[in-house]
């Protein structure tokens, strides 16, 4: 397993990037625009950490702009909803989920696309955790398995 990135929702691009870059001092390594989902990727990185994080896009801080809806509203986080989720890379993202089953853990974003899936701590933080390299074949029972509870 390999760190990868914290997310955390920002609510304004610019007010953000004014505090974690120029305030705390990180640096801007990458940016995702996309449309489709509406929302725009940033990720940080810590001056010590940027030759790293530029050749393994890691450890690096995930800013996400969800994109206003089209009557100009923007969702409001609350209870924490701001801070996203932990990121790991697993060397076989299906062994890692029946491992975790097996102990007890519940999958809450299964890896039909096997690539990447969604688990909780105890305390109810997401973590995302993503195939390293490619993708693998889709192959049951994660192809056909239905999300269950938040993630």
């Amino acid at each position: 397993m390999r760190y990868l990135h914290t997310m955390v929702r920002v609510r304004d691009i610019d007010e953000s990037l004014d505090f974690y870059c120029n305030k705390l001092g990180l640096i801007e390594t990458r940016r995702t625009e996309n449309e489709r989902g509406r929302f725009t990727l940033i990720f940080l990185a810590a001056p010590k950490n940027l030759e790293q994080a530029k050749e393994t896009r890691c450890p690096e801080v995930e800013l996400t702009y969800n994109w206003p809806d089209e009557n100009g509203n923007a969702e409001e986080y609350a209870g924490g909803r701001n801070f996203g989720h932990l990121a790991y890379k697993v060397d076989n993202i299906y062994d890692t989920c029946q491992q975790l089953m097996n102990a007890g853990i519940t999958i809450n974003r299964p890896p039909r696309d096997g690539y990447m899936a969604f688990i909780r701590s105890p305390d109810g933080i997401s973590i995302e955790l993503l195939q390293e390299g490619d993708p693998l074949p889709p192959q049951e029972p994660w192809a056909s398995m239905e999300n269950t509870g938040s993630w």
